[in-house]
């Protein structure tokens, strides 16, 4: 990064637009632009309320937001304790491979241990050898043997 500072800090509400930029470039790199519902008004409610849903990391060079992690509160039944599920690690292509997803990690990492957190999950595409190599390299374990299942709106109003 040249030298250039990162920052590392929790998303306000005054970063609300920058945040629907940084989401909206996610959902372009993922191919699933169709599926953006967030807006705004949203996020302000769910996020950025009495009671949060989530929270968001941003990551700064010189006051310009480059990546985010979202992130909420899991708990292990097993463990007996609670976690981090980080929903979204996001860096702009021209940052990438310059220590601002480790960073982001990190940070992550220190959340969790002021939790009295056990581990912190997320899920990667399989074909998105990149990530999956980094996050190897982070020392994160690949579970091949479980699958994502998930119950969307036609199924739950169904239920």
């Amino acid at each position: 990064m040249n030298g250039q500072n990162l920052l590392i800090r929790l998303a306000t509400k005054d970063d609300i637009s920058t945040i629907m930029e940084l989401i909206l470039l996610k959902a372009e790199f993922d191919g699933c632009l169709d599926f953006l519902e967030a807006t705004p008004q949203k996020l302000e409610d769910t996020i950025f309320c009495h009671n949060p849903l989530a929270f968001i990391l941003l990551a700064e060079i010189d006051e310009n937001a480059i990546g985010l992690a979202s992130y909420h509160r899991i708990y292990s039944t097993f463990l007996a304790k609670p976690g981090i599920w980080l929903d979204d690690l996001y860096i702009k292509a021209e940052y990438r491979h310059c220590g601002v997803g480790t960073a982001l990690i990190n940070h992550l990492c220190r959340i969790n241990e002021n939790i009295g957190g056990a581990r912190i999950d997320w899920i990667v595409r399989v074909n998105n050898a990149p990530a999956v190599k980094f996050y190897e390299k982070m020392g994160a374990k690949i579970l091949e043997r479980v699958r994502l299942c998930r119950l969307e709106r036609d199924a739950i109003s169904e239920a």
